[in-house]
């Protein structure tokens, strides 16, 4: 990436510190934050949503907005953050023939993308701060009408190896997931948190389903690389919660109890 030229950020507002500090008083366990991920900014729109006259070189643009990440984890590890999750919704997207027909569209080749987005990803976790541990949700979002309709085969052999980090968080709560055949691909070394308890549904899964969706997934990775978690955040879109506390509690205390059952 080229130097940005175009420094917007001499007045730097953090914007997640203080929700940081309110969530660490609320307890004494390891309190995680999220930030959105980076890619989805160009995704969206590509470069016709993005300035030419503030951006001519694209370079520029990535440049300020992994400037703009660094600075933030900064000011949330001087609140105390040593646990981040970047929540990036693009990658998947990009096994979606249609979203990949979209894209050739507007003249963006999904593999180009792809590569460039990976590589977006490193350098905003090369500026963690040091004692911050990054891990990162591929997520389709809580929304069924723009949900990646693609499991992660063709994103597989980057998304574990070429990002330079060592824990992610999985959705595996539907068939739109795919197999869990891509996990052959994750190096020793690293953590994949298996996202199988439905987070906008109410009905609670059984600990004996979950026990054999692991065993699955076991088959293609070793256990020990495994953990457990709802599939997504209760409360990730504009509406807010899509359960009950009630039910959300319940999903939490099975995620607790069969990961017990599992490894102890």
């Amino acid at each position: 990436m080229r130097k940005a030229r175009h420094w917007w950020m001499g007045d730097f507002w953090p914007q997640n510190a203080d929700d940081f500090r309110f969530l660490k008083s609320l307890g004494t366990r390891t309190p995680k934050i999220t930030l959105p991920g980076p890619c989805y900014i160009h995704y969206r729109a590509g470069r016709a949503n993005i300035s030419r006259d503030v951006y001519p070189d694209l370079d520029i643009f990535w440049s300020d907005l992994v400037e703009a990440y660094i600075r933030e984890m900064r000011s949330l590890a001087q609140a105390g953050c040593r646990y981040l999750q970047i929540d990036e919704t693009s990658l998947v997207k990009l096994g979606n023939p249609r979203v990949r027909r979209l894209l050739a569209e507007r003249g963006d080749d999904w593999r180009d993308l792809l590569q460039g987005y990976v590589g977006v990803i490193n350098a905003v976790v090369a500026g963690a701060p040091d004692g911050m541990t990054v891990g990162i949700h591929i997520c389709r979002s809580q929304d069924p009408n723009w949900q990646a309709d693609a499991g992660y085969d063709a994103i597989a052999e980057p998304l574990f190896n070429a990002l330079r980090l060592e824990n992610y968080f999985l959705e595996y709560d539907n068939a739109r997931a795919g197999t869990f055949a891509p996990l052959r691909a994750v190096p020793a070394g690293k953590f994949v948190v298996l996202g199988l308890v439905a987070s906008k549904t109410s009905e609670v899964e059984s600990v004996d389903f979950l026990m054999r969706r692991i065993e699955e997934a076991s088959r293609y990775i070793d256990l020990e690389q495994l953990g457990l978690s709802p599939q997504c955040g209760f409360a990730s879109t504009a509406p807010g919660n899509l359960l009950t506390w009630d039910e959300q509690r319940r999903k939490l205390e099975l995620v607790a109890q069969t990961a017990r059952r599992v490894w102890g």
